[in-house]
């Protein structure tokens, strides 16, 4: 009889109004958490997370679907607010669709410009759906059936205004306290924009949606004001700027295969660091100290927010990151770039690929790369993720260089090829059975971690120079070595003092700020390299490796200079407008002396007007950087013998198949080191300790089942623009 009583009273409240929005925010909330779980593979790591991830959808839906307690006409609010409710799902439901195909979720940009979704997904939106899609839309046609044949009573009465606010209020607030929780386990979470992953996860679809389209709307209304003749400054900057190569470095390296390898979080005052008498990084000091190795030891990183995503900018386009944000995430997806892949590619026909662990759509890499001119980017997709084999960001990095093998081997030479490195990543985890390289134990467990996350990375290193040795590629490749960013922050040196026997007493901002150097090498058979002292900083690596490689570079708007050219600029720019040079480090307007490090209380009229020179200039070069960016300035010009990319002609989906269709079509004229080595892997040519791979070293030769499976079915006419 009670349960008789309860079930009466929920049909009776469900007869109202409220009770229909109600019954909608349900059914939407459970759907949401559906594709959550089920197609977007939205992983939480700790409880909290998970909670949010529950609870995200129900405010903002309540909120959206809530319009139709204002409607006052009966009938027409039951409808309207079905047909808010068969939007939204739509929305979901495309966002589905996209994110099988692109791993992402669908941009403003991208829905306006519906043709170019359109031709990536109409050869294969039937190979896109799956049966369980029928969810999505199956309780729409029940609602619209119900409230046709008046199986849901329509309630005649009219709604509250004053309710109907409270409503919306108490949707408002659960927002509020939704976004406060984020932003407390996910700090800067729309400020830094790192993944759209986060923010889906953290806010909800609704919510990604509306903050992409208020974005969108800024950044078109600074584009839109934008003319050609905004370049020209920078232009001008550029050519007087401009350093002449080094006549004894220039195109060394030209034909070479270029392997960049992104060390990350990896600082300069590691290299020929012993840690309680054992060196951290043995490998990477032999490297810094060998005779083919040009070295530079006042080589500083120079991101911003965007930490690594500003240092993959500057190394590859020779522009800063912003001053706020990330451009990667802001602006990749729709901006022009002159990048390294694209320019050697019409430079040498150079085919370009990228190594990473991790997924796709951290720091919008799947949309970037193809606007930098990617041929590939084998991400997390392509590689053995079991859980044994990750950590935090990605795949560990022995197992990183390991499993690429059978991609890279593929490739037409001469190739461009990156590999981002994670294992070194705040907060430095590393399970006992990779490496017993002792533990600080200071209060501060990534200080403690560091040294031997840093000391497994060079493991690591040491094991792919030997594969590339081994198999022949190293005789015909240059090899540059790069740290993105600082690991230990400035709140992390006050516990690293201890471990590096400094006073904190004597420790101030000066310590800090050279703290950021970070390595930068070059290493190739019978360059004449040794360690360098020139300053200079990120944005100086591009012309650097071009001019090895023996491309002119003076039409290119890059705001770096060659760091082996005698007209090299020394004065390196910080993103937050401070600034170091070989005498003198100034930060926020306070002059140290580099040579002792005490600050100059009293400095000449002299020395007063060469910083304010210095200041000017670093600020110009910034305000420049952020117009190239922010208002897409690049779109207006192209360098003589330059094509624009066209990011269209690139499929990350079917990489490796790619490769094996070229290779097949080139036949005897192939030179990707398989075919070089009579169509056998080298795969049985890496050695690894990794315990993942001690007994069984599959993973080495075949490609995921998930990934194979997709590209057997992929249609094999896709474009690899090699």
């Amino acid at each position: 009889m009670l349960r008789f009583l309860k079930l009466a009273k929920i049909k009776q409240f469900l007869a109202t109004k409220l009770g229909f929005l109600t019954l909608l925010v349900f059914l939407f909330w459970i759907k949401t958490l559906f594709a959550y779980f089920t197609d977007f593979n939205l992983a939480s790591s700790n409880l909290l997370q998970t909670l949010i991830l529950i609870c995200n959808p129900f405010s903002t839906t309540l909120l959206v679907i809530g319009i139709l307690l204002y409607i006052r006409q009966p009938h027409l609010s039951y409808w309207v607010g079905l047909i808010i409710y068969g939007a939204n799902t739509a929305l979901l439901y495309f966002n589905v669709i996209y994110y099988r195909q692109f791993t992402d979720y669908m941009t403003i940009n991208t829905i306006l410009g519906y043709s170019k979704v359109s031709a990536g997904l109409s050869k294969s939106s039937l190979a896109l759906m799956s049966w369980h899609d029928a969810l999505y839309w199956l309780d729409i046609i029940i609602l619209a059936l119900l409230l046709l044949f008046k199986v849901i009573k329509i309630d005649q009465r009219r709604f509250s205004k004053r309710w109907a606010f409270s409503i919306t209020s108490i949707a408002v607030l659960l927002f509020g306290i939704n976004l406060s929780i984020s932003e407390m386990d996910r700090p800067q979470l729309l400020s830094r924009t790192f993944d759209r992953n986060y923010i889906v996860k953290y806010l909800g679809i609704d919510t990604f949606t509306v903050y992409d389209a208020v974005k969108t709307t800024q950044n078109n209304q600074v584009r839109a004001q934008a003319e050609s003749y905004d370049l020209e400054p920078v232009k001008n900057f550029i050519k007087e700027h401009y350093a002449a190569p080094n006549a004894s470095y220039e195109g060394v390296a030209k034909g070479k295969n270029v392997i960049v390898i992104h060390l990350e979080s990896f600082q300069q005052f590691l290299i020929d660091y012993k840690f309680e008498g054992q060196e951290v990084t043995p490998f990477l000091n032999s490297l810094y100290h060998d005779q083919n190795t040009l070295s530079f030891s006042n080589f500083f990183h120079q991101v911003g927010q965007g930490k690594t995503s500003d240092a993959e900018n500057m190394m590859e386009t020779s522009v800063y990151g912003l001053p706020q944000g990330s451009v990667f995430t802001t602006l990749g997806s729709d901006n022009t770039f002159q990048a390294a892949p694209s320019i050697l590619k019409q430079n040498g026909d150079y085919t370009s690929a990228v190594f990473h662990g991790n997924v796709g759509s951290f720091w919008n890499r799947n949309n970037v790369y193809k606007n930098f001119g990617y041929n590939y980017f084998f991400d997390s997709s392509y590689f053995n993720t079991s859980p044994d084999n990750v950590l935090q960001y990605g795949l560990k990095d022995k197992l990183l260089f390991g499993e690429s093998i059978k991609y890279l081997e593929q490739m037409q030479q001469p190739f461009y090829a990156k590999f981002i490195t994670v294992t070194n990543h705040f907060p430095f985890p590393l399970p006992e059975k990779d490496g017993d390289f002792p533990r600080a134990t200071t209060e501060n467990t990534a200080v403690n971690n560091y040294f031997a996350t840093a000391h497994y990375l060079d493991q690591s290193l040491e094991e792919f120079f030997d594969y590339l040795k081994s198999s022949g590629l190293y005789d015909n490749s240059m090899i540059v070595l790069y740290g993105d960013h600082y690991g230990l922050s400035n709140s992390d040196n006050k516990s690293l003092l201890s471990v590096l026997g400094r006073d904190p007493d004597t420790w101030g901002d000066y310590d800090n700020a050279q703290l950021q150097r970070v390595p930068f090498m070059i290493n190739m058979k019978g360059l004449k390299g040794g360690i360098q002292t020139q300053y200079g900083g990120e944005i100086d690596a591009l012309p650097t490796i071009l001019h090895l490689l023996g491309v002119d570079t003076t039409n290119y708007i890059q705001f770096g200079t060659d760091l082996m050219s005698s007209d090299h600029d020394q004065v390196v720019a910080f993103r937050n407008h401070n600034f170091v040079t070989p005498d003198y480090t100034v930060l926020d307007g306070t002059i140290y002396k580099n040579s002792d490090g005490t600050e100059v209380t009293l400095p000449s009229a002299k020395l007063k007007k060469q910083v304010a020179t210095w200041q000017k200039q670093v600020t110009h070069e910034l305000s420049l950087s952020d117009d190239v960016n922010e208002k897409n300035l690049l779109r207006f010009y192209t360098p003589d013998g330059f094509k624009p990319v066209d990011p269209s002609n690139f499929n990350y989906q079917s990489g490796y198949q790619q490769l094996i269709d070229i290779k097949n079509q080139l036949g005897t004229k192939s030179t990707s080191l398989f075919s070089q080595n009579g169509n056998q892997t080298t795969a049985n040519l890496f050695k690894t300790d990794a315990p993942e791979l001690a007994t069984d070293k599959s993973d080495l030769t075949e490609v995921p089942k998930s990934k194979a499976l997709k590209e057997s079915n992929s249609n094999s006419d896709s474009s690899s623009s090699n």
